[in-house]
C-alpha cells in the first residue's frame, strides 16, 4: 500500500469527543482521487495504525479531512490524534481504500450511528450532487455529541431523522418501520456494533446486496476475559509481557521493538508473524486453517496458554 507524509493543515473541534483534522501533502504531492464511502489509515502519534473515513470531495482532493472521535477506552490511536496530533505535525498516511463503496441505484437509505455519520455524510453530499432520492437517519446520545448535525439538518431538511436516546436502553430507536417493507431502496449503514446489529436484525427479510455495512472494529482486540502471557522473540532473545489489556503488536511496541502493520483489526495480513512454539488463539479473518499452525496476526491474536515463541 502506498503512503505519504502529510501535515495537519486545520484542526477544529465538533463535539467534546470528536475533532476534524484537515490533512495536506508535505511535499505538495497530487492526492489520489477517492470515492464516498473510502478511508484512509494513518500512523498516528502513537505509532498506531487506525482507519477512518473520508469526509471531504475526493473528486479532486487537495487534502484528505477526517473526524476522530477520542475513545474512552482507546488503546493510544485515538487518544494521541487528539493529544497530540497538533497543526503542524506530520503523520504517515496510506492511500484510500474503499470497504463500503456506493452502488448505482435511484433510492438510499442512509443510517449512521455517532461516530459513524462520517462515511454517511460523505456519501450524502454526493448523492444529493447526484440528485437521487435518499433519507437519512442518525442516532446518537445527544445533540452535543451529534458531530455534523447543524450541517446535516440545515442541508437535507425534510430528508433526515435525528433521534437522541441519552444513553437510555429503552429510548433507542425503532427501525422496524423503516426496514419492515423491502423496498428497491438500498441501505448504507455505519455505527457501533449494538447498531450493526439491530439493522442486520430487522433487515434480514430483505434480499441480498440491498443492506450494506460499514464496521472498523470487526475483531474484539481485547476482551474482559483476557489475561497476560509472555511472547519470546526468537532472534533477538528478549522476551515482552503481554498484559490483558494490550495485544501482541502494541506490547511490542511499547517495548521499542519495530513492527509493521497496516490494518491493526486482523483483516489486512500486514502483521503475519511465523508461530515457532505455543498455541495461539486466533482472532484475525486473514490466516487460512492450514496456517495457523505455525502463523499468527499479532494485531488480534494471543496466546491460548501459556507462552508463545516467535519469530522476531
Amino acid at each position: 500500500m502506498e503512503n505519504i507524509k502529510m501535515r495537519v493543515e486545520k484542526r477544529r473541534d465538533l463535539t467534546p469527543s470528536i475533532a476534524e483534522f484537515t490533512l495536506v501533502p508535505v511535499g505538495g504531492d497530487v492526492l489520489p482521487s477517492f470515492d464516498p464511502g473510502a478511508h484512509i489509515t494513518l500512523e498516528t502519534p502513537s505509532g498506531a495504525m487506525r482507519r477512518y473515513s473520508l469526509i471531504n470531495d475526493g473528486s479532486d482532493p487537495k487534502e484528505f479531512v477526517v473526524a476522530i472521535k477520542k475513545e474512552p477506552n482507546s488503546r493510544g490511536g485515538s487518544a494521541s490524534m487528539h493529544e497530540q496530533a497538533t497543526v503542524g505535525s506530520e503523520l504517515t498516511v496510506e492511500f484510500p481504500e474503499n470497504d463500503f463503496p456506493l452502488t448505482d441505484v435511484q433510492k438510499y437509505l442512509l443510517i449512521a450511528g455517532g461516530i459513524g455519520i462520517t462515511p454517511i455524510l460523505s456519501m450524502a453530499r454526493y448523492l444529493d450532487k447526484k440528485g437521487k432520492m435518499l433519507r437519512i437517519i442518525y442516532v446518537s446520545r445527544s445533540p452535543e455529541e451529534s458531530a455534523y448535525l447543524d450541517e446535516l439538518m440545515r442541508d437535507f431538511d425534510g430528508r433526515i431523522i435525528v433521534h437522541h436516546d441519552g444513553g437510555a436502553p429503552d429510548a433507542v430507536y425503532d427501525f422496524w418501520d423503516d426496514l419492515v417493507t423491502p423496498r428497491a431502496t438500498h441501505v448504507f449503514c455505519c455505527g457501533p456494533k449494538p447498531l450493526m446489529d439491530e439493522i442486520k436484525a430487522v433487515s434480514g427479510h430483505w434480499p441480498e446486496g440491498r443492506v450494506h455495512f460499514e464496521d472498523f472494529k470487526p475483531v474484539d482486540v481485547v476482551r474482559q476475559d483476557d489475561v497476560s502471557f509472555e511472547v519470546e522473540l526468537k532472534k533477538s532473545g528478549k522476551t515482552v509481557t503481554v498484559s490483558e489489556d494490550r495485544s501482541i503488536l502494541e506490547a511490542l511496541r511499547d517495548a521499542g521493538f519495530a513492527t509493521s502493520s497496516s490494518c491493526e483489526s486482523g483483516t489486512c495480513g500486514t502483521c503475519k508473524t511465523r508461530l515457532l512454539e505455543g498455541e495461539a488463539d486466533h482472532r484475525d479473518m486473514v490466516l487460512m486453517e492450514e496456517e495457523k499452525s505455525d502463523h499468527i496476526m499479532i494485531c488480534v491474536s494471543r496466546a491460548l496458554s501459556g507462552r508463545l515463541v516467535l519469530d522476531l
